[in-house]
């Protein structure tokens, strides 16, 4: 299995590092575009430097690891400026997660400790899965969607392109979260959210458009 580099070195790229390192993989170290972390160490995992230069190590798989509620568009905007292709990019999956029969997972996509894939349940390419994230049978998790901490996702539900479903939510079975909408944490969501919209609430109701936080063009 390739060494891995990965870009980004703030909280989520350091649990991905750990994660990572837990499987048994090595980690090269992380790559970003703050010139002041550069030759520095995030968890004993150096600051090898720009993002860019990811692209001169070529002997090295890459995953994506940036992004937050306030900026949840950033992975799909490194990806495509990379533009590396398919095959450079791996799957980080913590030994604590379960994958279950039927369940498949897309290159640049992250599973946490304690993630569950039930069965049949699919996750698209460059997708953050967090720590006890709950996605049971038929679920679809499209490219670039968050998943945040301790999300449980009922049958069938869809998260089209870019979707982030913030802590603790709850979502209903065969509800469908729109393309780079995004869920508050602590949500219950019962019925479809449009994309590029913004809610929360028990019950989710709309809050805003999510205007330039998002990006719906897919």
């Amino acid at each position: 299995m390739r060494n891995l580099v990965i870009v980004g070195a703030g909280g989520f790229a350091r649990e991905t590092a750990a994660a990572a390192t837990a499987a048994g993989r090595q980690v090269l170290g992380f790559v970003d575009d703050d010139p002041a972390l550069h030759g520095t160490t995030r968890s004993g995992v150096p600051i090898l430097g720009s993002v860019d230069s990811v692209r001169e190590l070529t002997d090295a798989a890459v995953v994506v690891c940036v992004g937050n509620p306030r900026n949840y568009t950033a992975r799909k905007s490194i990806v495509e400026r990379l533009g590396l292709p398919a095959e450079r990019y791996t799957t980080v999956v913590h030994p604590s997660a379960s994958i279950g029969a039927g369940s498949v997972v897309g290159p640049g996509s992250v599973l946490l400790a304690g993630a569950v894939l039930t069965a049949d349940v699919t996750v698209g390419s460059h997708v953050a899965v967090m720590p006890q994230v709950v996605l049971t049978h038929d679920d679809r998790v499209a490219d670039y969607a968050t998943v945040a901490s301790g999300v449980r996702l009922g049958g069938g539900v869809v998260l089209e392109a870019g979707a982030y479903v913030g802590a603790g939510a709850l979502v209903r079975e065969s509800v469908t979260i729109g393309a780079w909408s995004l869920v508050g944490l602590g949500s219950v969501v019962l019925r479809d959210v449009p994309p590029g919209q913004v809610w929360a609430g028990n019950p989710a109701r709309l809050l805003r458009d999510a205007g330039v936080l998002a990006s719906p063009r897919s």
